[in-house]
């Protein structure tokens, strides 16, 4: 069973910071690409930032120069600091991981998602 786990989520005044945690647990057999996406009430879900294996990223325009996303690939762990934070960027955070993972009858490749964790920025 594959979980992505969150963690970090709080409310937190305008111009503050949080790091947020994604553990990858299950019959992990490589992580090819982890990301975070967030989605604001009322609001689609949108890509905050892409990470690929070969550490190449992606990030939102609205973020670039503030949020920084990192791996401990011992861990199976992404984190997400985001600092300079803003009232726009309340919304539910979501893990994604595109995973290659171990059945009893081989490998599949699919991409999975975390439950999400609220962030709240207040002004």
């Amino acid at each position: 069973q594959v979980q992505l786990v969150e963690s970090g989520g709080g409310l937190v005044q305008a111009g503050g910071s949080l790091r947020l945690s994604c553990a990858v647990s299950g019959s992990i057999v490589s992580i090819n690409a982890m990301g975070w996406y967030r989605q604001a009430p009322g609001k689609q879900r949108e890509l905050v930032v892409a990470s690929t294996s070969g550490g190449s990223t992606n990030y939102a325009d609205s973020v670039k120069g503030r949020f920084t996303i990192s791996r401990d690939n011992a861990k199976n762990t992404v984190y997400l600091q985001m600092n300079s934070l803003k009232p726009e960027d309340t919304a539910v955070y979501y893990c994604n991981g595109d995973l290659k993972t171990l059945r009893s009858w081989g490998t599949v490749t699919a991409t999975y998602w975390g439950q999400g964790t609220q962030v709240t920025v207040s002004s």
